[in-house]
């Protein structure tokens, strides 16, 4: 099947130009930029004459909840909703239900998302105290790289032992993914807001609890480790202003730095002040801070110290939502939302539309490795969105494709809609409708 998308703004490599893009089966043909279309024949021409085309998103944090956990998510509802989104590939962290910790665990997760995937999909596989002698049958062109839960438990996968940290930086091939807060510096806190509050702590406490100086420990930690094996550090969801001075802005030429970090759509869009209204629907890990780390978050985006951001989407059901610090879950949906935030921060002046590209898109694909996808580029897949200015909506109960049903940002108006998303060449999403028949394919990897 042929398609053109015709007379759009096209935001690839930096740059914003009036163009067109032809679409041949699965693959991009052509990106032009003349004042008019491509000749040819076409088997779907699509007028995008104010809209903006990017390249699908690729959100690499995503906990899609299957297996074992399906009663708050699975990989269908949840891939629904990142097409709905704009986000084309997705990459799944490993505490399901068994945890991605072993290569049959990893192989089942592979097979669910071939049979049930609506978008493109790869999973990390999990670091424990007790097996990182696994990490060298991990095949690099499948894999994206290693979750490490360093200083703040998931299950048990907390790696708390000084030799195995040091063995798996050693020995990692792939990039490590961190998720960095100090565990006894949170029992620390925990336990003198219960001598306080009781013991259920109210949920404003959170970020007092999973403090600043419990994610800038660990953090720290983790760069210098790096560091002294020159091991590939992706640090997750940095939500404190302070661990932004661990890393190194990059300008976009040259290589990429070999430690960097990622923020969430939490953490750029609420501050404490939230929790008044919101309650534990923002209940993360780490904890959403203060309005001054927020916004030093924000200016990290366009100045090259954060390089790329995704959802860290986490479902729950309601009812697990419900109770404080210690009883609520954390975590909360986003995927659906990330890129329509993200969008009215370059309408608020926070980014530009290129850096947006750079931060969801080419990022992504160039840090871990991202064969063929996150550019608009002939040859590579034809991973599209289109996107529409000043269309505005409002977040309710009924759009929410996510199966638990709620999100923190209802009520919430935006300014951008997702009018298109093309997967593989697939039209996955047209206009709110969702073709429930579009399968998404496993990511590979460059070496």
């Amino acid at each position: 099947m042929t398609i053109l998308i015709s007379n759009a703004t096209i935001v690839n490599e930096g740059k914003s130009v009036f163009g067109h893009v032809v679409i041949d089966g699965d693959t991009i043909q052509q990106v032009s930029f003349a004042a008019l279309p491509p000749h040819g024949s076409y088997d779907q021409c699509i007028d995008a004459m104010g809209c903006v085309v990017m390249p699908g998103v690729i959100d690499t944090h995503v906990h899609f909840r299957e297996p074992g956990l399906t009663a708050k998510a699975d990989i269908g509802s949840e891939s629904r909703a990142a097409a709905y989104g704009g986000v084309t590939t997705y990459f799944d962290m490993p505490n399901t239900v068994p945890q991605t910790t072993t290569m049959e665990a990893l192989e089942e997760k592979w097979h669910l998302a071939a049979e049930k995937s609506h978008v493109n999909y790869a999973f990390f596989f999990g670091a424990t105290n007790d097996n990182i002698s696994q990490l060298g049958r991990l095949d690099p062109h499948s894999v994206p790289g290693i979750k490490l839960f360093m200083g703040s438990s998931t299950g048990n996968m907390l790696v708390d032992s000084d030799e195995a940290l040091r063995q798996l930086f050693a020995q990692a091939t792939l990039p490590v993914m961190a998720h960095c807060e100090d565990t006894t510096l949170i029992n620390q806190q925990m336990a003198l807001a219960r001598q306080r509050f009781g013991d259920d702590p109210p949920v404003d406490q959170h970020p007092q609890i999973r403090s600043e100086e419990a994610c800038y420990a660990s953090t720290a930690h983790a760069v210098a480790l790096a560091r002294e094996y020159g091991t590939r550090l992706h640090v997750a969801h940095l939500s404190t202003a302070r661990e932004l001075s661990l890393f190194e802005p990059w300008d976009g030429t040259g290589t990429m730095p070999l430690v960097t970090a990622e923020a969430v759509i939490a953490h750029l869009m609420f501050c404490d002040a939230d929790y008044a209204s919101l309650g534990t629907r923002i209940k993360c890990n780490p904890a959403v801070k203060g309005a001054a780390d927020r916004a030093a978050l924000r200016r990290a985006l366009a100045d090259g110290t954060i390089l790329t951001v995704a959802t860290d989407h986490a479902p729950h059901r309601l009812a697990d939502k419900q109770g404080g610090c210690s009883k609520a879950a954390s975590g909360m949906p986003m995927v659906q939302f990330s890129l329509p935030a993200m969008l009215q921060f370059c309408d608020e002046g926070v980014i530009t539309l290129p850096r947006l590209v750079q931060l969801m898109c080419h990022h992504p694909a160039m840090l871990f490795g991202v064969s063929r996808r996150g550019f608009l580029r002939p040859g590579f897949k034809a991973d599209v969105v289109i996107v529409r200015p000043h269309a505005p909506w409002t977040v309710d109960a009924g759009i929410i494709q996510s199966k638990c049903g709620w999100s923190p940002l209802e009520g919430h108006q935006f300014d951008w809609h997702v009018e298109h998303t093309f997967c593989n060449g697939r039209h996955v999403v047209d206009n709110g409708r969702f073709d429930p028949a579009v399968r998404g394919e496993q990511v590979t990897f460059r070496c």
